[in-house]
């Protein structure tokens, strides 16, 4: 690990200012940013840690929702009673991520904010534009089972790893924001993960220095929540496909899969077809869909972990 310099914030406008210079970041749980310093694929030369924020609480909005606080501990929100109640599939995707131990020490903003990556991306001794913009990406053409199989281009085809952002996605949630000059930004949860096209650098919409303050979800939408993680291992590990839902007594309801793009991939247009059943779903949702020979697998997958979610939630009203 390269040295570098270090504070400890104790207001998100400065932080946000001090975040904003050249080679600095911002630091909390650390839960991703270590493991890549250690392997120098982030080499940054300022941390800013904003620990002492004050982002840790989980409160109720005017509207009906929750405000989660950027700095919410995974552990903290899946076990909350009103998200449990309210938002189970949020519980359910938290749960199925990573270990105990991790999920203590990751914080809301640090998962939404997690690098999208793939095995080359770890390998510092091959191509990857994520790494170093126009060197090139080794997955294609390499191995690229785990990879994506839509949203993708010729520069990058890595997915977004998280199992939290694609509850988020289906909920609707807001991602709140502030940068150095106290500006305040609410981005929808939709338009916060880029697709790659040329820049596949570019996880997020977030600007330089711009700091996560909270994430809002809107008030409850009822039905069932369900999360299906299919992996390799039965626990930490990455999906090879996920569906998070939320399905209605009619069997109306929405659906947002993990594993297959850069961002947790929701088609609103494929939501109208569930009462058709689960291919006609995937059928729309993935379609324009590019696997490779490695991963088209990914797509009956698919197909099979909703028709999985959906028997689930029928047996559920009964």
């Amino acid at each position: 690990m390269r040295a570098f310099t270090y504070e400890r914030a104790r207001d998100p406008v400065a932080a946000a200012r001090a975040a904003a210079r050249p080679g600095a970041r911002f630091i909390a749980g650390g839960t991703n940013l270590l493991d890549l310093m250690k392997l120098e694929i982030e080499t940054p030369t300022h941390l800013v840690d904003v620990q002492d924020l004050g982002f840790d609480k989980i409160e109720a909005t005017p509207e009906g929702g929750l405000r989660i606080g950027a700095l919410v501990t995974n552990t903290t929100l899946a076990s909350d009673e009103r998200v449990r109640r309210d938002y189970a599939v949020l519980t359910r995707a938290i749960v199925a991520g990573a270990s105990g131990q991790l999920r203590n020490k990751a914080t809301t903003a640090g998962n939404l904010l997690q690098r999208t990556r793939c095995p080359y991306f770890y390998d510092t001794n091959l191509p990857c534009n994520k790494r170093r913009p126009g060197s090139g990406c080794s997955a294609i053409g390499g191995y690229s089972r785990h990879l994506a199989v839509i949203g993708v281009s010729d520069k990058c085809i890595a997915t977004h790893p998280g199992d939290m952002a694609v509850a988020m996605r289906v909920l609707d949630a807001t991602v709140e924001t502030v940068d150095g000059g106290g500006r305040r930004r609410s981005i929808p949860i939709a338009g916060f993960h880029r697709l790659w096209g040329d820049h596949p650098e570019q996880d997020t919409v977030l600007r330089p220095g711009e700091l996560v303050t909270a994430v809002t979800l809107p008030r409850p939408i009822g039905g069932e929540h369900l999360y299906e993680k299919a992996r390799d291992r039965a626990s930490y590990a990455y999906a090879l496909v996920s569906v998070a839902a939320v399905i209605q007594p009619d069997g109306t309801g929405r659906v947002a899969f993990g594993g297959v793009a850069p961002r947790p991939w929701r088609v609103e247009a494929a939501e109208a077809l569930l009462p058709q059943g689960a291919a006609a779903v995937t059928a729309r949702a993935f379609q324009g869909a590019t696997p490779t020979p490695d991963n088209a697998f990914k797509l009956p997958l698919a197909t099979r972990a909703l028709a999985a979610v959906i028997a689930q939630a029928k047996a559920k009203t009964v």
